[in-house]
C-alpha cells in the first residue's frame, strides 16, 4: 500500500509526505518542480519529476510502485497571477486534475484527498464560515478549486471515486518558502530579519477591530495531520467529505505583525498602503465538521506559536 503525493516537493505536500513516512506508510512524490523544492522531499522518498496531467507518467508509477491511494497538492497558487493568468491556472489545476484523477481510475485508485482553498467560498455572507456556505470564487483561483471539487463529486457519483477535499485556510509556520513570497507571516519576517526594509499592509479602514483585515492562520503541521486523517477515514470505508481546516481564530494584519516583533525581539516597520480589489474584511473557518468526521483538532491554536515556528526555521 503506497500513497502518491503530488506537489510533494512543496510547502504543504513536503511536511505531509514527511508526517507519512513518520507513521510507516511508503510514500512516492510526484512534482514538476515549477514552485516545489527537490531538497523539501523527505529523505528516502523517490521523487518522479513530471506534470500530473501526464497520465502516462502517472499510470506507470501507480503500477510500479503499487499505488493505492493519493493526496493532491499539485497546483499554481497565487490568487492576483490567477487573474493575470486564468489559462495557467485553468490548465494546471483543473485540466492536469483531471488527467490525473483519470489516470488513477484507470489502475483502480479510488481514494483521494484533494488540497482545496477557501477562497472557493469568495465574500462570506458569515463568520465563521460553515461548510454549507455558498460557494462563489471571486478569482480564477478560486474558481479552479471549486470546477476540481464539482469534478470530483461527479466522479464519486459516477465512478466510485471517494474524496476528501479539505478546504484550508491560512496556512503558517514551520518551513514556510515560495518564490515569489506573498504570505504575510513569512514576508513579516523577512522585515525582522533584515531582508526587507518594511512590510505593507494593505488596507488599515475595514470594519475591523483595528482597521485591518483579519485571517484564520492554521500550523502547516495541524495541516498534515488533517490529511493523515483523511486517509484513514477513506481506509475504513468512510464517504466523500468537504471539509474546512482552520483554527475558527481570526488574527488582524497588525495583530501579526506586533506578535512577530514580540517573537523576534526586532521592529518591523509597516507602511499603509490601499486595499487590494476583492480582499475580504474577515476569512475565520467554521471547522467543527473535521473534528467530527476525521477526529481532526489543530495543536496550535495560539498565534504567537505559529510565528515563532516559522521564525525558528529560519535561524
Amino acid at each position: 500500500m503506497s500513497v502518491l503525493v503530488t506537489g510533494g516537493a512543496g510547502y504543504i505536500g513536503s511536511v505531509t509526505a514527511a508526517l507519512l513516512v513518520e507513521r510507516g506508510e511508503k510514500v512516492v512524490v510526484l512534482d514538476d518542480l515549477l514552485r516545489g523544492h527537490r531538497d523539501a522531499v523527505p529523505s528516502g522518498v523517490p521523487l518522479e519529476v513530471g506534470r500530473v496531467g501526464d497520465a502516462a507518467l502517472v499510470r506507470r508509477i501507480v503500477r510500479e510502485q503499487g499505488i493505492t491511494e493519493c493526496i493532491h497538492f499539485a497546483a499554481v497558487a497565487y490568487v492576483g497571477e490567477s487573474v493575470q493568468e486564468p489559462r495557467l491556472y485553468f490548465e494546471r489545476n483543473v485540466a492536469d486534475t483531471i488527467a490525473l484523477v483519470g489516470a488513477l481510475l484507470d489502475e483502480g485508485v479510488k481514494r483521494f484527498v484533494f488540497s482545496s482553498s477557501c477562497t472557493t467560498y469568495g465574500e462570506p455572507a458569515e463568520i465563521p464560515i460553515p461548510e454549507s456556505h455558498p460557494q462563489d470564487p471571486t478569482n480564477p483561483y478560486g474558481w479552479s478549486k471549486l470546477f476540481v471539487e464539482k469534478i470530483l463529486r461527479a466522479y464519486d457519483a459516477g465512478h466510485g471515486l471517494r474524496t476528501v477535499a479539505l478546504r484550508y485556510f491560512n496556512a503558517a509556520g514551520g518551513r514556510e518558502r515560495h518564490d515569489p513570497e506573498t504570505h504575510l507571516i513569512p514576508l513579516v519576517l523577512d522585515v525582522a530579519a533584515g531582508k526587507r526594509s518594511s512590510i505593507a499592509v494593505f488596507g488599515s479602514d475595514y470594519p475591523t477591530p483595528d482597521g485591518t483585515a483579519i485571517r484564520d492562520y492554521i500550523h502547516v503541521d495541524d495541516l498534515a495531520s488533517a490529511h493523515a486523517l483523511a486517509l484513514d477515514h477513506l481506509r475504513r470505508g468512510g464517504g466523500s467529505e468537504f471539509l474546512n481546516l482552520g483554527t475558527g481564530r481570526g488574527h488582524s494584519v497588525r495583530e501579526v505583525i506586533e506578535t512577530a516583533k514580540q517573537v523576534t525581539g526586532r521592529p518591523i516597520p509597516a507602511v499603509m498602503q490601499a486595499r487590494r480589489i476583492g480582499d475580504p474584511a474577515r476569512l475565520v473557518a467554521g471547522a467543527g465538521r473535521a473534528t467530527e468526521v476525521l477526529g481532526w483538532r489543530p495543536r496550535y491554536t495560539d498565534l504567537a506559536a505559529i510565528i515563532e515556528s516559522a521564525w525558528r526555521w529560519r535561524r
